[in-house]
């Protein structure tokens, strides 16, 4: 079953990342390998402007909810491109048990 627009058929795959808050994005990647960041990064960020384009056609209040989920996916991007680019690791390097939660999240 497709969960995004049939335009992005090629990232199904990586559905799983299309998950609504910072919290729920930053516990998948604490709990995913680097193979599977890397192979994630390595799908999702060459259709990132076939994204954007994608979703600039809509008014944020209006996404249809497989526009919504790419919407998330792309945010999960954001998430695991630092340990993807600079830290080749998933969890901040130095960071001990420190944690930063997200008190708001953006409404969709």
């Amino acid at each position: 079953m497709a969960t995004l627009p049939a335009k992005f058929a090629d990232l199904e795959e990586f559905a799983r990342w299309a998950v609504p808050t910072e919290r729920a994005r930053y516990a998948l990647r604490l709990s995913s390998s680097m193979d599977e960041l890397q192979a994630f990064y390595d799908a999702a960020l060459p259709r990132l402007e076939d994204a954007m384009s994608y979703l600039e056609q809509y008014d944020v209040d209006e996404l249809p909810e497989d526009g919504q989920r790419l919407l998330w996916l792309f945010c999960a991007l954001v998430t695991v491109s630092f340990p993807v680019e600079v830290w080749r690791q998933p969890k901040v390097p130095d960071s001990g048990s420190t944690a930063l939660d997200a008190i708001v999240e953006p409404a969709v």
